[in-house]
């Protein structure tokens, strides 16, 4: 089984927290690529079995990077395979429940026909550029590690 783990930063939070799923995946023994949006230069679901894909939230919404990648995501070639969605937002933001970028990848995913395996990760930031709040490493590698049990559940 192999995955790619794709992720827009603004001031390096995001792609903690990419680099966080795709570490502890890889400890769970599942193979990922790991890639800063701007760095993928084609997708073949052919090469990978699952999607990992997250965004710093800005405005409520995904950034312009990351809404640019998911039309390089084909239905047809996509289609019934797993994915999860993360971003990085404001403590306020996850507190008041306002929408999200990992909401809204997650629901442009869903409408690609894709599998969402677990709920959207939001990993809270202080400020515009963070730090990331104390414990959200810790809780972006429990998420990874159930994520890691739903991907080997899914290919059974």
């Amino acid at each position: 089984m192999k995955g790619i783990v794709v992720y827009d930063t603004s001031y390096g939070n995001t792609k903690t927290i990419a680099e966080t799923i795709a570490e502890t995946l890889k400890e769970s023994g599942i193979e990922v690529d790991l890639f800063d949006v701007k760095n993928v230069k084609k997708l073949s679901a052919k090469d990978y079995n699952f999607l990992v894909l997250g965004s710093p939230t800005r405005f409520g919404t995904m950034s312009f990077a990351i809404r640019g990648f998911l039309g390089k995501v084909k239905t047809e070639e996509w289609v019934n395979k797993p994915f999860a969605a993360f971003d990085t937002e404001n403590p306020e933001n996850i507190e008041r429940k306002e929408y999200s970028a990992a909401e809204k990848i997650a629901a442009k995913l869903i409408d690609k026909k894709m599998n969402q395996l677990l709920p959207v990760l939001k990993a809270a930031v202080f400020g515009q550029k963070g730090p990331l709040k104390e414990g959200e490493i810790e809780r972006t590698k429990e998420y990874a590690r159930e994520l890691a049990i739903k991907l080997k559940e899914d290919t059974v």
